[in-house]
């Protein structure tokens, strides 16, 4: 008996908001990563005052694709540029479906002239190879999920980023002098005690690091060796729960919903993906509700990444992004909570605060904005939340609300009246580091 496919999940459920619809799903945490090593504040501390250390080896899905189609491919069904796309660089991949909303993103990196690796959430993955199948393609897929789908094995991939104001000199000690000038997003290969891999120049929450990446045999060899360097500089180890909060800081959307639910043209691409999958699992929840899963869609142009989007090619989506592109409705800010209302919604101390919710921002009793990532910040004094908010209340400043509850979900109104407590919140822009803000993604 075939496996159900997304488009079983929907008929069955009846809509893909009643599919999706998870009120209080528990949010997402990297896998096979402790959660907490000394204390998230300590470790969200870390990044921003001295070092840390984090293993993204386990959590990102990898997606290697190579053959003489695949530069192709990439272009067809994405919207980056890539005449300036170099070997060894990386890119924030941008794949959109025809009417211009955006799939997901996700880490594209070149590594040879038809050959690549696509990482982070499998959305991505599963739009690339379908089309590729489909438009007869000549290229070879193989994909590496995360840990918790491996059934045990082992990744074929160490990821391990070094991040903070000290991390080039714990770089400078573990391999006895600075590493090859790289530009942001590039890497260079590098060795370390005769192995040998690849540094990725990389930065979150604004600081200045390295991603290292290599084969899995090098694994725990490697990461002795950057806790050795480390050890005499304060070296923090970061758990999931701190390691699921920078991109709040950073200005970066996880895993936005994908736009694919509702056009009649995929429904053959609904049929082909599996149900029990991102698409049909990755749960909705939130003040914010609506019968109609297109209201959770985005663009990329609200998401930050118009500047990544080039009209030198042909792609799926570019009519749609060309119309767009001068019409965009929504910015993504990062909203500021008022810690007295904090106090007064979540108690004196709540705690770490994580959540992927699509809460409601309103000015007055307005709609005027959707959560999209909300967590504690510790070196900030408050949460933060990245949101999709109406233009004319993006200003840096302005002050809204967000209503913090549980919608029920199909039944009950969308604006119904359920008594949710309202956090005043201050618009700040996104990036919300000013460092990330203004210098580290330059180069980009």
């Amino acid at each position: 008996m075939a496996a159900p496919s997304l488009q079983d999940g929907i008929d069955k459920a009846g809509s893909p908001v009643k599919l999706l619809w998870k009120p209080n799903a528990a949010p997402w945490l990297p896998e096979v990563v402790e959660r907490e090593y000394t204390g998230w504040r300590q470790e969200q501390a870390a990044w921003h005052e001295s070092v840390a250390i984090l293993n993204l080896s386990h959590h990102m899905f990898d997606m290697f694709i190579e053959g003489p189609d695949a530069t192709r491919l990439l272009a067809d069904v994405g919207a980056n540029n890539f005449e300036t796309f170099a070997v060894g660089q990386a890119k924030q991949y941008i794949p959109v479906t025809k009417d211009g909303n955006i799939v997901t993103d996700g880490i594209l990196s070149r590594d040879g002239e038809n050959k690549y690796t696509l990482s982070g959430v499998p959305a991505a993955q599963h739009w690339v190879q379908y089309h590729g199948e489909k438009g007869g393609y000549d290229v070879t897929y193989v994909t590496d999920p995360s840990s918790a789908f491996r059934k045990g094995a082992d990744p074929k991939l160490f990821r391990y980023q070094i991040q903070g104001p000290l991390a080039s000199d714990l770089v400078e000690r573990a391999f006895g002098g600075p590493l090859p000038p790289t530009k942001f997003f590039h890497s260079s290969p590098v060795t370390l005690d005769g192995m040998d891999f690849r540094a990725l120049r990389h930065g979150m929450a604004g600081q200045a690091g390295y991603e290292f990446i290599g084969p899995w045999q090098h694994a725990e060899a490697v990461k002795e060796a950057l806790l050795r360097a480390g050890e005499p500089l304060g070296l923090v180890q970061v758990g999931a729960f701190a390691y699921a909060t920078p991109s709040v800081e950073s200005g970066w959307i996880p895993s936005p919903v994908p736009g694919i639910y509702t056009d009649p043209d995929l429904l053959d691409y609904r049929k082909h993906i599996a149900l029990y999958g991102v698409e049909g699992q990755r749960p909705l929840g939130g003040s914010f509700f609506s019968e109609n899963i297109e209201d959770y869609y985005c663009s990329p142009y609200e998401l930050g990444y118009g500047k990544m989007i080039s009209f030198n090619h042909d792609f799926i989506g570019r009519d749609a992004l060309q119309k767009a592109k001068d019409n965009v409705a929504r910015k993504k800010v990062t909203l500021m909570f008022n810690t007295d209302d904090v106090r007064r919604a979540l108690g004196d101390d709540p705690g770490f605060v994580l959540s992927y919710s699509r809460n409601r921002v309103e000015s007055g009793s307005a709609l005027v904005g959707v959560t999209c990532q909300t967590a504690s910040l510790d070196p900030v004094g408050t949460i933060l939340s990245l949101t999709l908010i109406d233009k004319e209340y993006a200003e840096p400043g302005t002050e809204v609300s967000i209503v913090w509850g549980e919608h029920p979900g199909p039944g009950t109104a969308p604006d119904a009246d359920l008594g949710f407590p309202r956090i005043r919140a201050t618009v700040q822009p996104a990036p919300f580091n000013q460092h990330a803000r203004t210098l580290y993604r330059r180069n980009a």
